[in-house]
């Protein structure tokens, strides 16, 4: 047996030593683990409580309570959280449904399938009942606003635009942090003028006086008339003349310079846009004239059914395009460019055979002409109902010829308007060439100035007759085109027109090119200064006043036509 040895002190106080040290480590390890777990745990907990919340938000907007629908979307807008955006959209936009599961579902365009609120999983609808939230105007008015704070963090300038737009519609004072915060990151000029004009409509309630000034100062700058009309609530007064608004003086000063600013640019901007609008509605009134004013100066004929030729070519151009829509969907935004020359000929060819068939009988007989061509357009009118219907029809603008630039704001130059003004100058040139520049155009001025003369000389009258009263009928095709861009198309799509012509050939002049372009433009811009003031009723009155009272003086019109017409 083998004696026990007592080993010596230091020997044996080294393994205690090692334990402890070997100890030490496992224990520090141990406690950071256990605190690791405790804080995933406590995240853990957190994110289902956030995720629950967001859940319960989104699933109270199908809820069949107003109320409940109210809170979810005060909640969605507390929350700042863009997930709930497509949901909120969808229930502004009515595609927002309820399924049999009570899944809250975004409805896809074509209403076959739908997505999933939450998951976004993809969901068929077909032979689903679906319930749809039933909103009102108070869910509206406080959709709206938290839409837009949730579109403020969009990669799309576009939609950041809309809502800061949105918030200057509607300002409310919870979104001011949100603005704030938006105009840190914001880098476009035309976003950034939006929220500082939201940030000023917001600021101007606050106690502030210096506050009140400066926002003052930035709605000045601004050209909105939602602006101007809260501006001036600040300067309202009681019966004895006292300001119950705003106390401060400094502030009303200020608001009552800014009030003169906005004033001063809204007068600009109303210049620039009627101006606009003016050059648009003549532009029209030009090709629907011009026709007039070559057939009327050549021929003699009052000619009442020139304004469907306007109808003919504003159908064309409807023809047109469903053809393109059903037979080349891929080049459908060019249909306008096919319905050019196809509303010309349609229109310089009932031109031709009313000439051939009728008119040519009556020459000389102006009151003649004019009962016969009245019936004719009476004729024109009824076909047109009898083949399309009495309602008008819908002719789509190309994508090209869709939406605007705004050149400063309040005024927006329109796409289709500005193209229609190219369009009718760059008409009206091709004409003046054909009759300057061309045999056909020399044997038509002949035959405006000379009749027998041009005949004597070999010109062939009759047939010169046909290809202008062709030509002015086609022309008026192309204010068809134009007209179907801008209005309605219906069977009495002329009418409107008709009495308008006549006006531009007498104001310039019967037969005279020059004369028709400035008629037109004058009594385009006139109407369209005038109307704002007086209605579209009198405004006409007064125009049609100005014109006897200018016949009276000047019988020719702005530039004489010389020759037979004259003589006569």
């Amino acid at each position: 047996m083998t004696p026990f040895r007592r080993l010596p002190p230091s020997r044996r106080e080294a393994p205690e030593t090692d334990l402890t040290q070997r100890t030490m480590p496992s224990i520090k390890v141990a406690s950071l683990g256990l605190a690791a777990l405790i804080v995933s745990l406590a995240c853990l907990a957190g994110t289902p409580a956030r995720a629950t919340g967001l859940e319960e938000a989104l699933r109270g907007l199908g809820s069949k309570s107003r109320k409940t629908i109210l809170r979810s979307i005060k909640d969605l807008g507390r929350a700042g959280d863009p997930a709930a955006l497509p949901a909120l959209e969808a229930l502004r936009d009515r595609k927002l449904r309820v399924d049999e599961q009570d899944r809250v579902l975004i409805l896809a365009d074509d209403g076959t399938l739908a997505r999933d609120a939450l998951t976004g999983e993809e969901v068929p609808v077909a032979g689903q009942r679906l319930r749809s939230p039933v909103i009102n105007n108070r869910i509206r008015r406080t959709l709206l606003p938290v839409i837009a704070r949730l579109q403020l963090s969009s990669p799309d300038p576009g939609v950041r635009l809309a809502a800061a737009k949105e918030m200057v519609k509607r300002p409310r004072s919870g979104a001011a942090g949100a603005i704030r915060s938006a105009l840190e990151t914001e880098r476009d000029g035309k976003v950034r003028q939006a929220l500082r004009l939201a940030l000023a409509l917001i600021e101007i309630d606050s106690p502030d006086p210096v506050r009140r000034i400066s926002a003052v100062r930035t709605l000045g700058a601004s050209a909105n008339a939602n602006v101007r009309a809260r501006l001036a609530r600040m300067l309202q007064t009681n019966e004895s003349g006292e300001f119950t608004a705003e106390p401060d003086p400094e502030v009303r000063a200020a608001a009552a310079e800014a009030l003169r600013s906005i004033d001063r640019r809204l007068a600009l901007v109303s210049l620039a846009r009627n101006l606009f609008y003016g050059v648009s509605l003549g532009s029209v009134l030009l090709l629907a004239a011009l026709g007039l004013a070559i057939t009327f100066g050549l021929m003699g004929v009052i000619n009442m059914a020139h304004g469907e030729m306007l109808m003919l070519g504003a159908y064309a151009t409807f023809l047109t395009q469903n053809l393109f829509r059903s037979y080349l969907p891929e080049w459908f935004d060019w249909y306008l460019v096919a319905a050019v020359p196809v509303a010309f000929g349609v229109s310089a060819v009932m031109g031709m055979v009313l000439e051939r068939c009728i008119l040519r009988h009556l020459y000389g007989r102006p009151l003649e002409t004019l009962l016969a061509t009245w019936g004719i357009s009476l004729l024109l009118i009824q076909t047109v109902r009898l083949a399309f219907g009495a309602q008008n029809v819908e002719v789509a603008n190309p994508a090209w010829l869709s939406g605007g630039a705004e050149v400063m704001q309040g005024f927006v130059l329109t796409y289709n308007r500005a193209a229609i003004v190219l369009f009718v100058f760059f008409a009206v040139a091709l004409v003046w060439v054909l009759l300057r520049r061309t045999p056909l155009g020399l044997r038509v001025r002949a035959v405006t100035q000379n009749r027998s003369m041009a005949a004597c000389m070999g010109v062939p009258v009759s047939r010169v007759d046909m290809w202008t009263f062709g030509l002015g009928s086609g022309i008026a095709g192309l204010g068809g085109v134009a007209l179907s861009q801008i209005g309605n198309v219906g069977p009495e799509l002329g009418q409107a027109y008709i009495v308008d012509s006549f006006m531009v050939v007498v104001l310039g002049g019967v037969g005279k090119i020059a004369g028709a372009v400035w008629g037109a433009l004058c009594l385009g811009v006139v109407n369209k200064f005038l109307e704002p003031y007086t209605g579209a009723v009198l405004g006409k009155i007064l125009v049609l006043v100005f014109i006897i009272l200018f016949i009276q003086k000047r019988p020719q019109g702005m530039f004489a036509l010389k020759g037979r017409t004259a003589e006569g």
